[in-house]
């Protein structure tokens, strides 16, 4: 291509703004290479001609073998194809392919790099963003290709208004085109804008174009910009312009001239319908094998759009199996409820003649009395199969609770516990702490169960839900409040075994119970241990043991990135809710002399411990040590491995 070639489009015209220097009817040429990489503006009112001028230059261009691509808006360029073998990509079934922005590096490969003309058809997109994004594809495609070929390429945008507005709004798209049209140049890529409202388009864009058609405009507001750009003569008579007629305003010979451009060859597809019947033209097809490579684009887009879909149905599945899981759970969690309620009446109902001192009275059925003189055997039965349903439901959550009668404390043996208010209120039923004592000194008091509710697999998962639901991952501030949250809504006694656990590491529920300034009963321990273990607070250790998992639930919460160093120091942060200050400053597992003595008088544990001790008896409360097992719970423990 010689820097000389030019394209006839149009002839002088006679009017104001004529060519002095040429008849009317004399040839008016376009150089290739201004048009090609240049930047121009054609307006004019619906009917003024701008389309076909449009279409006169790409006729002109495709006869001399130089590709364009048309950004066509309103689907009216195809009729190119009556002559030209052009690829006509859009979202219809009447265009070769149908193509996403998926296709726009193919697209722009075609057009620069294979010759291949192209009409970009928006027109058929039921969403305007899904066009949008095409048409920004490939514009950035073209701009990167051009900045490393140097290929001289027209792009042509329709209703360019709608993509570079004046008065603001613009997106992505909008400045991409802005780009081209300031900086494209230099690369090859020249840009023609095309609309039928100046005043609607950015300022910025027209002032930076080397060629103007100015066709037939009467607006207001748009014959002031003429006269603004063009002067005051030329914004009177472009109202007068005729079908065809425009100003052609040049920035390579500096002039104005009025002239009428030829009418297309070509089916004018975007002629206003008529009375005669539409008949439309045969049109030209491509080559197979450049749809062929774009098909393949389409296919690959429908088998990853197919799996997805496939994936997306998966993840309902799963959803709905997690949804009908925690159903069950939470049935589950209902029936243990409403077991421990059951075993607690059992219980409550057991203990209640020897709560008042006595027998009960003869004849009585509720507790199984009956008029021979067997009442006491009846009452023992009861309380027996009370105590084994209690121990059964903390076991299983799901198990019956009416267990079946198991050994269990005799009357010699001092019978049932006394609770801390029948203690206090009866006199009858003797000094709390002496009934304690009696207790723990019993030979025949019942072993506590090696397994008891063991935390499943179903526990970590539920566990891990909480936390998904509660923190954001790897959150401080949010760890530590969901931990000590947890320790905070455990019952007194319930923290006080927490303790225990965090000091000894492992250990069991009866020994840590005791150690709390409870009982040693162990319905009572696997009562009030239950809360720490359904908090996640401590783990089954085997063996009827459980260990200290603070720790361990830190370290999940941060998926294992932490360090010991870092683990420790959030650990002791929790546990500020529930340890005294003299205790956070030695490891969990520390012995009792290394630790000293442990809070200053005045401690909330003391004064727990105090309480508790004087709801059991009248006798001075033993204070235990700070760190290790009281002297309750080592007697239980000595006792236990006897």
């Amino acid at each position: 291509m010689s820097e000389e070639e030019a394209i006839h489009v149009a002839d002088v015209s006679e009017g104001i703004g004529g060519d002095a220097t040429a008849e009317p009817g004399s040839p008016v040429e376009l150089p290739v290479v201004d048009v090609l990489t240049g930047r121009s503006f054609i307006t004019g009112k619906s009917g003024s001609g701008k389309s076909n001028t449009a279409s006169v230059v790409i006729e002109n261009l495709l006869s001399n073998g130089f590709p364009v691509m048309i950004v066509d808006t309103d689907g009216e360029y195809y009729g190119l194809k009556e002559e030209y073998e052009i690829l006509h990509a859009g979202a219809d079934d009447e265009c070769d392919i149908v193509v996403s922005p998926e296709h726009a590096e193919k697209l722009a490969t075609l057009a620069l790099e294979q010759n291949v003309p192209i009409i970009l058809d928006v027109s058929g997109y039921l969403e305007e963003d899904t066009a949008n994004e095409l048409l920004l594809e490939v514009v950035k495609q073209l701009f990167a290709k051009e900045k490393r070929m140097k290929k001289p390429f027209l792009l042509v945008i329709e209703e360019c208004h709608e993509y570079i507005p004046e008065g603001g709004g613009m997106d992505e798209t909008g400045k991409m085109l802005i780009k081209v049209g300031k900086r494209g140049r230099k690369h090859g890529l020249g840009i023609v804008g095309i609309s039928q409202r100046p005043a609607d388009v950015k300022k910025d864009f027209i002032t930076q174009c080397d060629w103007l058609c100015w066709h037939r405009l009467t607006w207001d507001n748009d014959t002031k910009v003429v006269g603004r750009i063009l002067g005051s003569k030329y914004a009177s008579a472009v109202e007068d312009l005729g079908d065809g007629e425009a100003f052609l305003m040049t920035d390579w010979d500096e002039s104005i001239r009025r002239i009428q451009f030829h009418r297309k060859e070509t089916f004018d597809a975007g002629a206003t319908p008529g009375l005669d019947d539409f008949e439309r033209p045969e049109l030209k097809s491509v080559s197979s094998d450049l749809v062929g490579e774009l098909q393949s684009i389409s296919d690959e887009k429908e088998r990853r759009e197919s799996e997805i879909a496939d994936l997306k149905q998966e993840l309902q599945k799963k959803d709905r199996r997690i949804a009908d899981l925690e159903r069950e759970l939470e049935e589950a969690r209902d029936l243990s409820d409403m077991a421990d309620q059951f075993a607690q009446a059992l219980l409550g109902k057991a203990e209640a003649p020897y709560r008042g001192g006595g027998r009960p009275p003869a004849g009585d059925e509720r507790l199984g009395g009956t008029d021979d003189g067997d009442e006491g055997q009846s009452v023992l039965k009861s309380y027996d199969e009370a105590v084994a349903a209690t121990e059964e439901s903390d076991a299983d959550p799901e198990a019956e609770t009416d267990a079946a009668p198991g050994p269990g404390p005799s009357a010699a043996d001092g019978g049932a516990e006394v609770d801390a208010d029948a203690a206090t209120g009866d006199a009858a039923t003797g000094d709390a702490a002496d009934v304690d004592a009696t207790a723990a000194d019993s030979a025949d008091e019942p072993n506590p169960p090696d397994d008891v509710d063991p935390v499943t697999r179903d526990d970590v998962a539920e566990s891990a839900l909480r936390f998904d639901e509660a923190i954001e991952l790897g959150t401080r501030e949010a760890v530590i409040d969901e931990l000590r949250s947890r320790i905070e809504s455990l019952p007194e006694l319930s923290r006080g075994m927490l303790r225990h656990y965090r000091r000894e590491g492992a250990s069991d529920p009866v020994a840590a119970h005791i150690d709390a300034g409870g009982d040693g009963d162990s319905g009572h321990a696997y009562s009030r241990h239950r809360p720490i273990r359904r908090a996640g607070l401590i783990r089954h250790a085997g063996r009827g043991s459980y260990a200290y998992a603070v720790p361990d639930l830190v370290r999940e919460a941060y998926a294992d990135r932490l360090d010991e160093a870092q683990v420790d120091e959030i650990v002791r942060a929790v546990e500020r809710v529930f340890v005294p200050s003299a205790e956070l400053d030695y490891p969990p597992d520390a012995a009792p002399a290394e630790v000293g003595d442990r809070a200053p008088a005045g401690d909330d544990e003391a004064e727990e411990n105090t309480d508790t001790d004087a709801a059991d008896g009248d006798e001075e409360p033993s204070a235990p040590t700070d760190a290790g097992l009281s002297d309750a719970a080592r007697r239980f423990a000595e006792r236990s491995e006897r």
